[in-house]
Order: C-alpha cells, then structure tokens, then sequence
C-alpha cells in the first residue's frame, strides 16, 4: 500500500482537500448517527423519536469521535485515519462498547426498534473489521455506506435507497483517490455492508410492515 495522498498537510490541496473533506463528512460515525435519527423519528414520530436519536447519536458516534480526537491530542495516534492498524485497536473497543451499549439502553427503556438493529449492526460490523484488520486493511467507510445504503433501501424501499447509493460510489471513489484502500479493500467493504444488513434482515431487522 502506497503512502496516502492526504498523509502531509502539504500536500491537502486542489482535488485532494475536497476528497478528504468529502471522505471525513460521510465517515462511519456521522453516516450512522444521521441515519440513526432519521429512523428514530420515522418509527417515533415527534419529540420522543427526536430524542432517541439524539441519544443515539451521542452515545454511539460522538463519543467514539471525541476518544479518537483525545488521542490524536494526545499523540497517541500519529494521525485522524489512523494508517497504523495497531492504532485502531482502542478506538473499535470503544466504538463497539457504545454500540452494545447504547443497545442495553434501548431494550431497558423500550427505545424504537430501528435503532436497536442499526447498534447491533454498528457494533457487530466493528468486530468484524476489527478481526479483518490484523489480517488485511478492508474498508470500514465503504462497509458503512454500503451498509447505511441497503438499511435504506429495506426501510423506505429500494428507489430511497438508489438515491443514497451515489454515496457509495462516493466514497470509494475518495478513498481509492487518496490511496487510503486499494479498490478490492473499498470492494470488500462494499459486499460486508451488504452482507450484514441482509443477515440482520433475517432476524426480523429492518423489516418494516
């Protein structure tokens, strides 16, 4: 794997800045917690689903986002992507503790069911990187999109989710620019976030009507 184009600040400029920009606003966390709202609202319409999906949000995405950003203050990671794997061992432990968390919270206060499905999917995909990940770099924003996109589709219908799928395309088209993932990583990526909402579907996720 090359040395990433976006890797020295220098060299963040033209096309590239736009890509890391583009890649750093559909990333994983704020993909979910978007998401997250937009079901909990669909499924609990007005302030409490408003509410549950600010939870959601909190505890599964900023939270997560505010570790990374202490160790990057810290320095103890050396960058925000986090090109050393040995670096993202802390982070997908938090991450996957919020998710599951956030899930025990839900079913002990009767949250909306989406969100139920999409934490055990956000905390499940992690695992599953995380092992991928001390055999191979796979793409963990392809896998989100991919999934958020699929979760889509069985919720609102498949022409919702042919809307999102231009950010699919998206981001693999930035992280392949910017040398972060070769395209069999972002293409692995894309085939997990597939791959784990249809098993979720088979367990009565996302299943709507």
């Amino acid at each position: 794997m090359s040395v990433p184009r976006d890797f020295h600040t220098t060299d963040r400029t033209g096309w590239i800045r736009l890509a890391r920009h583009f890649s750093n606003l559909i990333s994983p966390p704020t993909l979910f917690a978007a998401l997250g709202l937009v079901l909990a609202i669909y499924e609990r319409p007005g302030i409490p689903g408003l509410a549950w999906g600010v939870a959601h949000g909190l505890v599964v995405s900023l939270l997560p986002i505010l570790f990374v950003l202490w160790l990057l203050r810290t320095g103890r990671i050396a960058e925000l992507h986090m090109t050393n794997q040995r670096e993202r061992n802390l982070p997908y432990l938090v991450t996957i503790s919020c998710a599951f968390g956030f899930l025990i919270i839900n079913r002990l206060f009767n949250g909306p069911d989406l969100l139920a499905c999409l934490a055990a999917i956000n905390g499940t995909t992690v695992i599953l990187i995380a092992l991928i990940n001390f055999f191979w770099l796979i793409s963990i924003h392809a896998t989100a999109a991919m999934a958020a996109t699929a979760i889509v589709a069985a919720v609102f219908g498949t022409p919702a989710g042919l809307v999102t799928f231009p950010l699919v395309l998206g981001i693999a088209a930035a992280r392949i620019y910017l040398q972060r993932h070769t395209p069999a990583q972002v293409l692995a990526g894309i085939i997990l976030g597939v791959v784990v909402v249809w098993v979720a579907t088979l367990f009565g996720c996302f299943v709507v009507g």
